[in-house]
């Protein structure tokens, strides 16, 4: 493949994939309960998958955002009563994150609101097809996270 060919796969690629995230942003924005924003929403999720806590440099390292970004996301988490943050009994210089229940459920209705829309689109896409496009997107996330 010459290098023109190769920058304008690049460029295609990564203009399908950047537009993908704006207009699933857009539609999750829709269907999200009120007033939770979707890195609430990734957040609560990612903890109630791990299924226990962590601290915000982890989760902020987790999501790839600043620090003071995370503390943004999780001070509103918490004054909505979804995640509960502690001291570090080992380090007081630290917290740790861990979701409350009250977070378990509104992941939970997040999740009912979402999956409706996210099972239309497979069932218009076809659902071998987008099987067969996991291992892509895995593989271009995973080389993607190393650098």
């Amino acid at each position: 493949m010459d290098e023109t060919t190769s920058n304008s796969l690049a460029v295609a690629l990564f203009g399908e994939i950047l537009t993908c995230e704006q207009l699933i942003r857009a539609r999750l924005g829709r269907v999200l309960p009120r007033g939770m924003e979707i890195s609430h929403f990734s957040v609560l999720n990612h903890l109630a998958r791990l299924g226990d806590e962590r601290s915000p440099a982890q989760l902020a390292r987790a999501f790839h955002v600043t620090r003071g970004a995370m503390t943004n996301t999780l001070s509103k988490l918490e004054l909505a009563g979804y995640v509960h943050i502690r001291p570090d009994w080992d380090d007081a210089r630290r917290k740790m994150v861990s979701i409350s229940p009250s977070g378990r459920r509104a992941r939970d209705v997040a999740i009912s609101a979402i999956t409706p829309m996210v099972s239309d689109l497979i069932r218009d896409l076809g659902e071998d097809r987008v099987r067969a496009s996991l291992p892509v997107l895995r593989e271009l996330r995973c080389r993607l996270d190393e650098g």
